[in-house]
């Protein structure tokens, strides 16, 4: 492999100036999809675009759904890009938090729910809490 090949298939090195605070690189400083084959890549942004095509959904509620999804999944990279898109299809902060309070509460709920099953699983191993 000569040096030019090399560096033409070289990843990026993130150097330490590219480091967050708690360690993370920020994903604007990442290729996006560069573990996938061109093959996978264009299957998935042929599935991903159909899912923005003319739906009953507008955009901005597709956004937000987005938004609740990626807030779930723990993906940085969709966040940023779906608040963007949502802000371009006019969602307010307002708009935003109130998103965010949807996920929070059904998060919090999945959580009790998860919680109950595991204890009837368990033959009722904890009683209910008093007080």
């Amino acid at each position: 492999m000569t040096d030019d090949t090399k560096s033409a298939n070289a990843q990026p090195n993130p150097s330490t100036d590219d480091t967050l605070a708690d360690g993370r690189v920020p994903s604007s400083n990442m290729r996006s999809y560069a573990m996938l084959t061109p093959e996978l890549k264009q299957l998935y942004m042929g599935f991903y675009k159909a899912t923005y095509g003319k739906t009953r959904l507008d955009l901005k509620t597709k956004e937000y759904i987005a938004i609740a999804a990626a807030l779930t999944s723990g993906c940085k990279g969709c966040l940023e890009g779906h608040l963007k898109k949502a802000k371009r299809e006019g969602a307010t902060s307002e708009d935003i938090a109130e998103v965010i309070a949807i996920t929070l509460g059904v998060n919090a709920a999945t959580i009790v729910d998860r919680s109950d099953i595991a204890n009837y699983h368990l033959g009722g191993l904890f009683d209910k809490p008093t007080g």
